[in-house]
């Protein structure tokens, strides 16, 4: 074998062969000369020990050289091939992504737009009163696009969003905008989640609309952000609520108390104020929320929010008009409590489901019912209960199936003398997502 093949630790153990080899050797040549030759040749054994130890030094040099020349081991970087970044025009990066999905809903009882599969429960017809039950009804409509950008502008990273579906319009089919706007440092301009009715803290449902004492708020907005420690921060924001009820002169303003008690448990503290104006009088409306997400244990989360809300319908889903006018031209205002709670499991990594309720009640003021064209069509209640399961068999799909049943209970009672509707249904959806 060529010296250069061997390695460090075989040439220590040659060396250490050879000595004890030459060592021997010389043992065994100074016990034979001693045996055979008279004392008076011992200038012959000694003369033969010397040339022993010159041979066992010439072997020893020829190890150590043959030890540095061989060429160290090289050791083979691992080096991680780079991603692509994709980077438009301007030089900004970004990033696409998107899902189509497809939502189905049964509809057993009740109902009401018969071309939306979405909760409608504030409007579901009276009972006896043109119900749309037994209906099949499905769309791609909630299929989404997005993108995400983000640019460096002098020290600072300015990040942005763009999202669509196909959920705008009286029929909900028509391409709509749910988010477009630019993040710099602690502020943020455009569209997006309203900062009073978040949806951090409702439980989760297949309803692409959500249920009821949820809020599905997307505003446009300017909004900043006061860090004052990494477990509580406070979000201002002016807001256009986009209330077609009223003249509009002035943004709401809002403000959202987040707070990290523990690595389980968040809240939200959120207030709202805003002015409601016609050409004749004007009134405040104005709410509070507060909402909380609790783990419970690992897999089991609880989620919990509350809304009271005097004078607006424009940011918490399903309440009843927040002002009307009077014969005199003067304003009344509804108010209204609501609440939902849930509980999701996660079962393992590709199954999770969920129960929740929810639940709104309206005060019952005289002014504001006598003021209404039509008190069927606004309600006293709303209930809604529901459950469903998430399956994910692989990390782009994901099929769900979810039972509901509500009720709404209205400020007077239809011809037929009924003044419950009822909601009760199966979803059903499938989501690949991109």
């Amino acid at each position: 074998m060529n010296s250069t093949q061997l390695t460090e630790p075989t040439i220590k153990r040659n060396l250490m062969m050879s000595m004890i080899a030459l060592s021997m050797g010389g043992m065994s040549l100074s016990t034979q000369a001693q045996t055979q030759v008279p004392n008076k040749q011992s200038q012959e054994v000694e003369q033969l020990r010397q040339e022993v130890q010159a041979l066992r030094t010439l072997i020893e040099q020829q190890n150590v050289q043959s030890a540095t020349s061989i060429a160290p081991v090289q050791t083979q970087q691992v080096t991680a091939t780079p991603k692509s970044v994709l980077k438009t025009a301007q030089g900004a990066e970004f990033n696409f992504y998107g899902n189509v999905r497809i939502d189905a809903s049964y509809q057993s009882e009740g109902g009401g737009n018969v071309n939306i599969p979405y909760n409608q429960i504030n409007s579901v017809p009276l009972k006896g009163n043109a119900e749309n039950s037994d209906r099949l009804k499905s769309t791609l409509a909630a299929t989404r696009l997005g993108l995400d950008f983000k640019s460096q502008v002098a020290d600072q990273e300015v990040k942005g969003k763009i999202e669509v579906d196909f959920l705008g319009g009286a029929n909900l089919d028509n391409l709509r905008i749910r988010h477009a706007y630019l993040a710099y440092a602690d502020w943020l301009i455009g569209q997006t989640w309203s900062n009073f009715a978040v949806p951090d803290y409702m439980p989760e449902t297949i309803d692409a609309l959500a249920y009821v004492g949820g809020a599905v708020k997307r505003t446009a907005q300017v909004r900043h952000t006061t860090k004052f420690t990494p477990q509580t921060n406070l979000v201002m924001a002016l807001e256009d609520p986009k209330d077609a009820s009223i003249t509009q002169r002035l943004p709401a303003l809002t403000a959202r108390l987040n707070h990290q008690f523990a690595n389980n448990l968040n809240v939200s503290a959120r207030a709202m104020g805003h002015e409601k104006r016609t050409n004749i009088d004007e009134e405040m409306a104005w709410g509070v929320g507060l909402g909380a997400k609790y783990e419970v244990v690992p897999g089991t989360t609880l989620k919990a929010d509350y809304y009271h809300v005097k004078g607006d319908s424009s940011f918490v889903s399903f309440a009843n008009s927040g002002v009307v006018t009077q014969t005199d031209g003067s304003l009344v205002q509804s108010e209204f409590d609501s609440i939902t709670i849930g509980l999701t499991q996660q079962f393992n990594e590709k199954l999770r489901g969920t129960v929740g309720y929810g639940y709104m009640t309206f005060d019952e003021d005289p002014d504001y019912i006598n003021a209404l064209a039509d008190k069927t069509k606004a309600n006293k209640d709303l209930w809604q209960a529901w459950a469903n399961v998430f399956y994910s068999p692989t990390k782009p799909l994901s099929f769900g199936l979810e039972y509901v049943y509500g009720e709404r209970e209205a400020f007077a009672a239809a011809p037929n003398g009924s003044k419950t509707g009822e909601d009760n249904r199966i979803n059903a959806v499938a989501i690949y997502n991109f």
